[in-house]
């Protein structure tokens, strides 16, 4: 059974060296993971584990070669790629050369192994204009399969008013938007993640609980807002099991009926109309029973989360889910081919 993962990341040099210094300014915790604990020693490799961030930064600078070698191993056939890392903080003058240049590297990697890869697009997130003439660039003229932003846009989060141009743009040209974790906003993260040891603070923060809280908010604020009302081909990816909001959907309908949203739907319904939901190599058993009784397999994809995390039990999990074969061929690689158009 072919393997499709829709949220592997690879890293760009020239975007990790514009956009580390301000990341770094917003985010001095950074530097804290790894500081004590390195990962990657964990015994248990019947599913994917976090491996340390010297190994996940140079496998992710490879984008071919030892990522096709851990793919064969893990019985992965494709790749959907993005862009990691914290490209958001990029100066504003270069943010669109260096959205420019990934994109082109990454249509000429699909074009040598279009087999293998596929694309999410990078934009210049913080300039709505800009960001919408490249999304056009990047569907139509180097064929990626639409955006994965990191986080926030800039300094709020994409239901502003300034993005609501970009939102229809992804809606008009039927492409997928990947609302992927990003760094907390500072004042939350000294707030509810601080005052801890370096190590802990750094875990904490990102992708223990601050980055995942972060994405949720996002989507979130996202579907109250009305943006999925007013663009009904608007599709969106949240990994991690929809980074936390799935489990708080019957919460959220109660407490904001659609008498207090003003939505078209309940919170809940759209979330199942227009939200996709990937594991991000939480291969859990307890999480995939909640939300494919929540959403059925016609809109769970498969993820890994690479190089963040290995491949340990990437096929094994998909193997031995307690569903029908065909709602396993669905989530591993039919949902996939058909929303991404492959």
């Amino acid at each position: 059974m072919k393997l499709i993962c829709l949220e592997e990341h690879i890293l760009d040099p020239a975007t990790a060296g514009a956009s580390m210094p301000a990341a770094l300014k917003a985010a001095p915790f950074l530097p804290g993971w790894g500081s004590t604990v390195k990962d990657g020693n964990n015994p248990d490799r019947s599913r994917p584990q976090v491996i340390a961030n010297t190994d996940s930064t140079r496998k992710g600078m490879d984008w071919e070669q030892e990522r096709l070698a851990d793919m064969d191993a893990a019985g992965v056939d494709m790749q959907v790629l993005s862009l990691g890392g914290f490209p958001q903080f990029a100066p504003a003058e270069q943010e669109l050369s260096l959205a420019q240049a990934a994109n082109d590297r990454l249509a000429a990697t699909v074009a040598a192994r279009p087999t293998r890869f596929a694309a999410f697009a990078t934009l210049p997130w913080s300039q709505p204009a800009l960001a919408v003439k490249e999304l056009e660039r990047a569907v139509q003229q180097l064929g990626l399969k639409g955006a994965l932003i990191n986080g926030r846009p800039a300094e709020g989060f994409l239901d502003a008013p300034e993005y609501a141009g970009l939102l229809a743009a992804f809606d008009a040209l039927d492409v997928l938007l990947y609302l992927h974790p990003g760094i907390p906003v500072p004042a939350v993260q000294q707030a509810y993640y601080g005052g801890f040891s370096a190590e802990l603070t750094a875990r904490l923060s990102m992708f223990g609980w601050g980055w995942h809280n972060e994405a949720g908010i996002h989507l979130l604020r996202l579907i109250l807002s009305g943006a999925f009302d007013r663009n009904p081909k608007l599709q969106v990816i949240s990994g991690h099991w929809g980074e936390m909001l799935p489990f708080y959907l019957q919460r959220l309908d109660d407490s904001i009926p659609q008498e207090a949203s003003g939505l078209a739907r309940s919170i809940t319904q759209t979330f199942r109309e227009q939200v996709w939901v990937t594991p991000s190599g939480m291969l859990t058993l307890p999480h995939f029973r909640f939300i494919h009784d929540l959403m059925g397999a016609e809109r769970i994809l498969y993820s890994l989360d690479y190089p963040y995390q290995s491949l340990d039990g990437a096929r094994a999990f998909i193997d031995s889910l307690p569903v029908p074969d065909t709602e396993k061929a669905m989530i591993a690689h039919g949902n996939a081919e058909r929303l991404l158009k492959l």
